[in-house]
């Protein structure tokens, strides 16, 4: 193995200890490339000498700024319009029908980036507003980049972003325009809260889940590391809760603990193998 790869692999190990994405020796390109802007804000020369500096004892923000430049943020609202559209005519319309008795529904976008999936979820319950009156809506996003945590609590976006997957009638409806971008308006931010958290970790919320979004984030795991996450996002949701994934993504072959809907494609229903996290933190205490 020769100094520079090494050095890759230095990179790589950080990046898997503190997220669990593994980086293949494929993709090792990205390291460079992904750090570039961190290289010229640090004023480094290259990924030897990041190394070294990651060796120093004081070196702790500089590891985040490496793994929050490595990690994958790609995200715009309503990204891959046929799942909202899947997520606003049926499944929505049957939690409504589960949850009328005690009017209340949780959502996790787990891998929430800056934030537009979880607003883009709570533009269609404000875009409702006779159904959902009186309705307690919690979506719930996390994801282990800080940086990406920071954006999505500022509910603040670019002209560029703001475009993205946003129609005018909604953009104007849902965000006000100031001299610094266009800020989400009160109506979402009080549907949306945000938080730093690894998947892998125990669920962002004491009660079930009845959907969780976890689109184009096991892509990047190994298959044990895959396993675990599964194990992780059941037990934060309700028994008869729904896991929506990307779509180069399966929960088919890799978990017992999700099966195929039929409500549409990349929609899993949760099987009950694993505790819920109701029942895993009531095992704990009796236990």
């Amino acid at each position: 193995m020769t100094a520079i790869d090494a050095s890759h692999r230095i990179v790589a190990d950080l990046l898997r200890a503190r997220t669990g994405q593994h980086l293949s020796d494929e993709r090792m390109w990205r390291v460079p490339s992904a750090l570039a802007g961190l290289f010229r804000a640090r004023r480094i020369s290259n990924v030897d000498q990041l190394v070294c500096l990651l060796a120093e004892p004081d070196a702790g923000d500089l590891a985040t700024e490496v793994v929050d430049a490595l990690l994958n943020n790609e995200t715009y609202f309503f990204r891959d319009g046929a799942f909202f559209e899947r997520l606003s005519n049926t499944v929505l319309p049957t939690l409504f029908e589960r949850r009328r008795k005690t009017k209340r529904i949780a959502i996790w976008s787990a891998g929430c980036s800056t934030g537009q999936e979880a607003l883009s979820l709570a533009m269609l319950f404000a875009d409702d507003p006779v159904r959902w009156r009186d309705w307690k809506i919690e979506i719930v996003g996390t994801d282990i980049s800080t940086k990406a945590i920071a954006k999505a609590n500022k509910g603040l976006y670019s002209q560029f972003e703001i475009q993205r997957g946003i129609d005018v009638h909604r953009m104007l409806r849902h965000f006000d325009e100031g001299a610094n971008g266009w800020q989400a308006k009160s109506e979402l931010r009080a549907l949306t809260r945000f938080q730093q958290a690894n998947i892998l970790a125990a669920p962002p919320l004491a009660h079930g889940f009845d959907l969780v979004l976890c689109r184009n984030v096991l892509l990047y795991f190994d298959a044990a590391t895959r396993a675990e996450a599964f194990k992780c996002l059941a037990r934060g949701m309700a028994q008869d809760g729904w896991l929506m994934m990307g779509s180069g993504e399966t929960t088919i072959g890799q978990t017992a603990l999700f099966e195929s809907s039929d409500e549409g494609a990349n929609l899993y229903r949760h099987c009950g193998g694993e505790l819920s996290f109701k029942e895993h933190t009531r095992e704990a205490l009796v236990g």
